[in-house]
């Protein structure tokens, strides 16, 4: 039962999607297969139901169910425009709540996006309450974990030079330049990081370009260091177009802290000694 469950919580979160906001949502027709829906209709009758949930509980729906219609290839090389839905993690939620928990992956998926989702709504909670730093400190360490992730995957990708790796994904992000040109313009000292030295949004930015470029180095099969280095820069490219486009601040324009991360992380330790005397 443990392996079931965690497969199941393995295969959602694989289709787990981030958009150019960082916020996460799923797609309805991949949705639909995991749950092992072989009609659309099927699960759409459930997508019917849960808006009405949404929209009883006071909820805009489109918030949570956004309408897209896309192309699909059908045999022989036809084409066919359908409908498919931006579900956000609540949508999914009530999607399954109006399955039939005696199948079991609906029954896992219910208790999934049960927990995920109390999870979500204390997190926004807590975080919208945190100090500037405190988002400092959140946010490097999602970044520190997701470029291991990314580490991981770009070896598996045929990439050899990681500092290459990486650059291209700078350079893509931050109109050209390196990570060693961000140190420079950044001022700092001898070894410090440039992740340390980021404000929140910086370190959003970052993130989002982690993510998106582990996912689709994973989901285009990439298998050689030439491709990685350019799906970096161009996934790093699309963040700087998203900024751009919402009218926001191009990175390398948003200020840099007046203090590192590893200034606070000492800070913070020696103010716990204290204490402890």
């Amino acid at each position: 039962m443990n392996e079931i469950k965690e497969y199941t919580e393995k295969i959602f979160e694989d289709i787990k999607h981030i958009d150019e906001e960082g916020n996460e949502y799923w797609l309805a027709r991949e949705l639909q297969n995991v749950l092992g829906y072989h009609q659309w209709r099927s699960i759409n009758d459930l997508i019917e139901r849960a808006k009405v949930a949404c929209k009883e509980s006071k909820y805009n729906v489109y918030d949570h169910f956004a309408l897209q219609r896309k192309m699909i290839k059908l045999a022989k090389g036809a084409r066919r425009n359908v409908v498919d839905y931006k579900l956000s993690r609540y949508a999914c939620y009530l999607i399954v709540m109006n399955g039939n928990p005696k199948k079991e992956i609906i029954a896992l998926a219910q208790t999934y996006f049960a927990i995920q989702t109390r999870k979500q709504e204390l997190f926004e909670k807590e975080y919208n309450e945190l100090t500037e730093d405190e988002k400092r400190l959140y946010r490097r360490n999602q970044a520190r974990k997701g470029n291991y992730n990314l580490n991981k995957t770009a070896f598996k990708s045929g990439v050899k030079d990681l500092a290459r790796f990486h650059n291209a994904g700078y350079k893509g992000l931050y109109n050209g330049e390196t990570a060693d040109d961000i140190f420079k313009r950044k001022k700092l000292r001898y070894r410090e990081d440039i992740l340390d030295n980021m404000g929140s949004e910086e370190l959003a930015d970052n993130i989002f370009r982690i993510a998106q470029t582990d996912a689709k180095l994973k989901r285009d099969n990439v298998d050689n260091e030439y491709t990685a280095n350019s799906v970096h820069y161009e996934v790093g490219k699309e963040v700087r177009d998203s900024i751009k486009r919402l009218g926001g601040i191009m990175p390398e324009n948003l200020p840099t802290p007046n203090r590192s991360l590893k200034e606070l992380e000492k800070e913070n330790k020696n103010q716990l000694i204290d204490k402890k005397m």
